[in-house]
């Protein structure tokens, strides 16, 4: 299934997006916060056949959820992604024939920064002149718990959805540890809706990204570094993960510092990300 958060006559619902992804069935009113819907999933599983069916363009979808703390965020874990980062210039400390990581970076982005599909993405541009975009998978957790085993982590996903990582490269460049960088408001567009784990087989999906209709980021979660069930295991050791917490996955080549020079994004560019399955995120930068 399909969950969505959006706007209806001005009011925050959840509903359930087609297989045509054409209409959205709202669930009962009363359910207006996404982390209701996979700590009870079990209710929601069926909204019913004759569940009103409203056209998916009359509404404003939202960011199919905002975690309650920070998102988690795994850096460098596509082997060429990781290879073009530390040639550009921007990766603090990189060493030549050490660009693989023995461990995964991992860093976050606080709540703040969320927005939806459609949503305007501030440049700030009297902050920093080197904005950059990622197209990243993102787990979110339906099962909380510490400790997990990478042989069990799959049991904890309750779906999947689509993150742009959105980096100030001159920031994350500047200040080392790369929270700055990647923490400015409106800097984590997520959407459009998050899929049941059910229904993704999470280590084969395409991931894509257009600026301006331009292909940059063409890749498969096949070819993380880190798989998904080493990364729970990873982040969940001696740190409790709760349902609803958010985990995006990591970024393929060709984001804007993998080019001679880099293409940083400007006003008025717009950045389409695809994940097989998953839906389209795109956003416009202002």
């Amino acid at each position: 299934m399909r969950f969505a958060r959006f706007l209806l006559d001005s009011t925050e619902r959840i509903g359930v997006v087609d297989a045509d992804g054409r209409f959205i069935q709202p669930l009962d009113a009363s359910v207006s916060d996404m982390l209701q819907v996979i700590e009870q999933y079990a209710e929601f599983r069926s909204p019913g056949a004759n569940a009103e069916k409203v056209p998916l363009d009359k509404v404003k979808l939202l960011a199919p959820i905002v975690p309650r703390r920070n998102v988690f965020c795994v850096g460098k874990n596509y082997r060429e992604h990781a290879k073009e980062f530390a040639g550009s210039g921007y990766e603090a400390g990189a060493v030549k024939g050490a660009e693989i990581d023995e461990y995964p970076a991992v860093f976050s982005k606080p709540p703040t920064t969320i927005v939806g599909p459609g949503d305007d993405v501030q440049l700030h541009a009297h902050v920093t002149t080197s904005v950059d975009y990622e197209a990243e998978l993102a787990v979110v957790i339906g099962k909380g718990g510490r400790d997990i085993r990478a042989e069990d982590a799959l049991q904890h996903v309750w779906g999947y959805t689509i993150v742009n990582d959105v980096t100030a490269r001159d920031r994350q460049r500047h200040h080392k540890q790369w929270f700055l960088g990647k923490s400015l408001d409106t800097f984590c567009p997520m959407g459009p809706w998050i899929t049941t784990a059910d229904q993704v087989k999470s280590d084969d999906l395409d991931v894509k990204c257009w600026v301006n209709g331009e292909l940059r980021q063409n890749a498969n979660s096949r070819d993380l570094i880190f798989s998904i069930p080493s990364l729970i295991a990873t982040i969940s050791a001696g740190l409790e993960l709760h349902p609803g917490d958010v985990i995006a996955t990591g970024t393929p080549a060709g984001v804007g510092i993998g080019f001679n020079p880099p293409w940083f994004l400007k006003a008025g560019d717009e950045v389409k990300i695809e994940i097989g399955g998953l839906g389209t995120l795109t956003n416009r930068f202002v």
